[in-house]
């Protein structure tokens, strides 16, 4: 199982997008600045947009499921059961996993940003996919919640997810770090080498890299045992 980029490249207007690599089984964070093209490789990876150039090539990639940074966007439910309903999945055993466990009945239209992130997160989540894109899974969530999201990520044991974000510091563990770098899709190479060479890493990552001490992943919990190792 694995989503090869061969030659791809992407334009639109002034914006260019080149990407070459292969997205086999495990966790790929892939990172990058507002605007330097995430959403767009987000879109290519689950052929919602077909390259310009080259091709994206699915090898025993049955299912794909997207989710894009704005829960707007995936909305067809009139209440909150009419949405987990349209995915498939089980109402009470999915609201409870968004903390909505007693809102069922309500309309969709009265959930803030950050409630109906988490439903529709919760429904991802629980899809049976090959392939799960996650364009900015972060968004409109706080810290605890962050850490919940990335929890559950963490729970996936099989598949291939992608995770497109400018977030560098409430991260799930990883298996591969990429970057897009001045309109190019850069690989970092396999975890934990790779954390040396992420150039979007947060500061307290930079810092303990140049002092010797590569974390063992990304996650808040990986980096809070390479500060333990500085005090021993």
């Amino acid at each position: 199982m694995q989503l090869v980029f061969s030659n791809v490249g992407y334009s639109r207007g002034t914006f260019s997008l080149q990407a070459d690599g292969a997205f086999t089984r495990g966790t790929h964070l892939v990172s990058g600045n507002v605007g330097s093209g995430k959403s767009t490789f987000a879109l290519l990876s689950s052929g919602y947009i077909k390259p310009v150039t080259g091709n994206v090539n699915r090898d025993r990639i049955r299912r794909t499921v997207l989710s894009m940074q704005f829960p707007e966007y995936h909305v067809t439910g009139i209440t909150l059961d009419d949405e987990v309903r349209s995915w498939g999945l089980g109402i009470p055993v999915t609201l409870d996993a968004a903390r909505l466990g007693d809102r069922g009945s309500d309309d969709i239209a009265s959930l803030s940003r950050g409630e109906l992130k988490r439903l529709h997160l919760a429904c991802v989540l629980s899809v049976d996919c090959e392939l799960l894109v996650l364009d900015e899974p972060f968004s409109a969530l706080d810290c605890n919640e962050k850490k919940i999201i990335s929890e559950k990520i963490n729970a996936r044991k099989h598949g291939i997810v992608i995770i497109c974000t400018h977030e560098n510091l409430w991260l799930p563990d990883v298996d591969y770090i990429w970057e897009i770098r001045g309109g190019r899709l850069v690989s970092r190479g396999l975890v934990p080498e790779a954390v040396s060479r992420w150039e979007m890493a947060p500061k307290v990552i930079r810092d303990l890299t140049g002092r010797g001490i590569v974390p063992g992943n990304v996650s808040p919990r990986a980096i809070m045992e390479a500060l333990c190792r500085t005090r021993e």
